[in-house]
This record gives structure tokens, C-alpha cells and sequence, in this order.
């Protein structure tokens, strides 16, 4: 029997073999990309743990797991100019983040608890993140990986606050990839 991570992947398998984002040429399929960070920001926000005095805490941790987060800067060619004159380069960072984040949701800071489990928030927005990459990956071609090491293993006791800060940074992140993936929707798809 599958388990509900297989099923959700098989979901969606169609939605990256409809479109790739570079399939074989430059043009990314945007709007394919806009439905589905569009998806992950939805996701994010409703994976986030419903604590509303997280940020009072003082925030410590491992600091090696969150302050290495992927952030979409100016440089990274993110802005409307930049992915009118060349798409690949904020693409490629995007799906370096996402790579990121899905490593992290794959750690032990996210196992073990029940809405954490596979058909839980964390476990959808772990698939959405996954499929969104999938999307992003050009067929033939592999992007060089940014070396990220794996996370350290986490204490018990750290692992609210982790997912929490986790959390947080990702929504950030999928956000912009979100407005990211709208501009090219409304502006550069053919």
C-alpha cells in the first residue's frame, strides 16, 4: 500500500510532465509556476505551528540549520528587468531554495509528531515543494546543486523553535518566488 507522501507525489506527477519549466528551450511555463507557489505560499502559512507567543521567546537554536536559509536578493536577477533579460539565473536560485527547504522538511526537526505526518501541512507542503522543483528542473539538464550540507541533528527541546523559524523564512521565501512566478505569468509568457 502506498503511503499518503507516495500518493501525494503521484498527484503531482501530471502537473510536471504537462510542463516544464524549461522545456528544452528558455521560456519557463509560468503560469504552471504561479499556481503552484501560489499553492506553497497557502501551504506554508497553514503548516506554520499555532503559537502566538513564539516571537516573545528569545530565539536561540541551531543557528547553522536557520541562518543559512536561502533569501531571493536584488543580485539574483529576481526583478521584472532582470527576468525580462534573463529568467534562468533567478529560476535557478529559486529551485536552490526549494531544494533547501525540502531538505530541511525531511529532517528531523519535522518527523515524528501527527500534524507533521505525511498527510499533514508539513507533509503537503514538503510534496508541493517537490513538485514545484520537479517543475523548475530543466529536462536534460541539471542545474549545479549549491552545496548545502545536511541539517544537524536537532534536541527535542529545539525542535519547536526550529520549525517555527524554519517556517517563517520559508513562507518569506515562497512568497517572493510567489510574486515572482505572477510577474512572469502576467508579463512574460507568450
Amino acid at each position: 500500500m502506498l503511503g499518503s507522501r507516495a500518493v501525494m507525489l503521484l498527484l503531482l506527477l501530471p502537473w510536471t510532465l504537462q510542463g516544464r519549466a524549461m522545456p528544452g528551450g528558455s521560456n519557463p511555463a509560468w503560469a504552471r509556476g504561479q499556481q503552484l507557489s501560489q499553492k506553497l505560499c497557502t501551504l506554508a502559512w497553514s503548516a506554520h505551528p499555532p503559537v502566538g507567543h513564539m516571537d516573545l521567546l528569545r530565539e536561540e537554536g541551531n543557528e547553522e540549520t536557520t541562518n543559512d536559509v536561502p533569501h531571493i536578493q536584488c543580485e539574483d536577477g529576481c526583478d521584472p528587468q532582470g527576468l525580462k533579460d534573463n529568467s534562468q539565473f533567478c529560476l535557478q536560485r529559486i529551485h536552490q531554495g526549494l531544494l533547501f527547504y525540502e531538505k530541511l522538511l525531511g529532517s528531523d526537526i519535522f518527523t515524528g509528531e501527527p500534524p507533521l505526518l505525511p498527510d499533514g501541512p508539513v507533509g503537503q507542503l514538503h510534496a508541493s515543494l517537490l513538485g514545484l522543483s520537479q517543475l523548475l528542473q530543466p529536462e536534460g539538464h541539471h542545474w549545479e546543486p549549491q552545496h548545502t550540507a545536511s541539517p544537524i541533528p536537532s534536541q527535542p527541546w529545539q525542535r519547536l523553535l526550529l520549525r517555527f523559524k524554519i517556517l517563517r523564512s520559508l513562507q518569506a521565501f515562497v512568497a517572493v518566488a510567489a510574486r515572482v512566478f505572477a510577474h512572469g505569468a502576467a508579463t512574460l509568457s507568450p
